[in-house]
């Protein structure tokens, strides 16, 4: 062995000794590597070659580069990707949302034709907009269910009414039978709108939870932009519009079957008394570093919230909690008066009405510059913060607003820049600046 080698000898007395030796005619060499990581203070060592008939060590063999090196070496920040696919799987849930929000956009006109109700405004606007109605129905009883049963089991429940409802929308053959249809999509949006944003910033790690709260928003855009794609045949086809409530089944069966290898909230499962599961999950998806501080946090919120059962609602009003309610609620409904609600629900009519040749490809248009705001959020929301984002949105919001009523014939490119400005920030930040 090319190497000092050291032998114990113990000798036969009574009281024994260890006695080193080593070959002095041996020449030697020791090599040693060291290698540093940004990630929780890892040195790996290259360890002694241990070969006799090697005399350069392998380096390539004593040498494991980290996977989610953050920075050192490659340059690449890779913390967020262990939480990714589980809020992927969560983004699902938005996804469905954002379908459901354009899927009656184009083929309103064959729906109403068919089912015998063309021509009346008032029914038209009813079936578009009726899941809303559902959806805040839903959203009441999300606190409880998640409380219960946990978010992955919540999600799992949650995908049977859009199932169902997607699915008796589809086959509908009356107006009572499509109003139950999306009421019963509403009472799911409802619950998943209140649980994807609760699930993601308690499963990501806390730098990156606002670029992967950023997938609640892209995953509705990419909905809206689906169910815009897919209602451009309705333009032809009358009876398209069937196929494309039958396909808004799909996303929640991969909701229902990708829950099922998620994990679930660490910090319900530590509310649970299941302190293990909990260290697991963090261990996996946050570090091994952030176990003992989370575990502490989430018992320690779990301790305030025994405490405070004899609390009232009356008590958002008071000081200190009033101002963070006033701003949390006004921005949700200033979100709402904004307008944005008729630029999604009933963009293809108004393009119709103002002489637009393709009103479906036009409202297409304004999905991709839907998605393309909420890109805009991703990059920046980490960077600038929520307050510059949300100001400056709705000072592009209005300023748009201003010069909408001078003419109709901007319309297509006064509803894509709309778009944009709304996504940078008001379609993201009212969810993350509450959390």
């Amino acid at each position: 062995m090319n190497s000092i080698v050291s032998s114990a000898i113990i000798s036969t007395h009574s009281n024994p000794k260890l006695v080193f030796f080593s070959k002095p005619k041996i020449k030697t060499k020791s090599y040693s590597l060291n290698y540093s990581y940004h990630l929780p203070k890892l040195r790996v060592s290259a360890i002694k070659d241990q070969n006799p008939e090697s005399k350069i060590p392998n380096v390539a063999d004593e040498v494991t580069e980290h996977p989610l090196d953050e920075n050192g070496g490659g340059g690449f920040d890779l913390g967020w990707l262990p939480a990714f696919p589980h809020v992927l799987v969560a983004s699902m849930s938005n996804f469905t949302f954002g379908y459901h929000i354009g899927v009656m956009n184009g083929p309103i006109i064959s729906i109403a034709r068919e089912l015998g109700f063309e021509g009346n405004s008032f029914i038209e606007g009813l079936v578009v907009s009726i899941f809303i109605a559902g959806a805040f129905i839903g959203s009441l009883s999300t606190g409880s269910l998640v409380d219960k049963l946990g978010c992955r089991l919540t999600f799992q429940i949650d995908t049977i009414p859009l199932i169902l409802g997607a699915i008796i929308s589809a086959n509908a053959h009356s107006l009572d039978e499509i109003l139950w249809g999306r009421f019963l999509v509403g009472l799911g949006i409802g619950v998943n709108v209140v649980l994807v944003p609760i699930y993601i910033s308690e499963v990501a790690p806390t730098k990156y939870r606002g670029a992967l709260g950023s997938l609640c928003q892209i995953g509705t855009c990419l909905g809206i932009i689906a169910s815009l794609s897919l209602g451009i045949p309705s333009e032809t086809d009358p009876h398209w519009w069937r196929t494309m409530l039958y396909i808004a089944s799909v996303p929640s069966f991969i909701v229902g079957l990708g829950m099922q290898f998620a994990v679930d909230s660490p910090r319900w499962l530590c509310k649970s008394g299941r302190i293990n599961d909990a260290k697991k999950v963090v261990r996996e998806l946050w570090g091994a570093s952030e176990v003992e501080g989370a575990i502490e946090e989430f018992q320690s919120v779990s301790k305030n919230d025994g405490s405070d059962l004899d609390s009232r609602w009356s008590e958002i009003l008071e000081q200190p909690h009033s101002r963070v309610a006033f701003i949390g609620g006004a921005l949700f409904v200033f979100q709402q008066f904004a307008g944005i609600n008729g630029v999604l629900y009933f963009s293809s009519l108004t393009f119709q009405n103002v002489g637009v040749q393709s009103s479906a490809l036009a409202s297409l248009f304004v999905g991709l510059t839907n998605f393309a705001g909420a890109l805009c959020a991703l990059h920046l929301i980490d960077r600038e913060g929520r307050q510059k984002l949300i100001i400056g949105s709705y000072l592009g919001m209005g300023t748009l607003n201003s010069f909408r009523s001078y003419s109709w014939a901007i319309h297509d490119f006064h509803f894509c820049f709309f778009e944009g400005n709304f996504n940078v920030s008001c379609g993201l930040c009212r969810h993350l600046s509450i959390g």
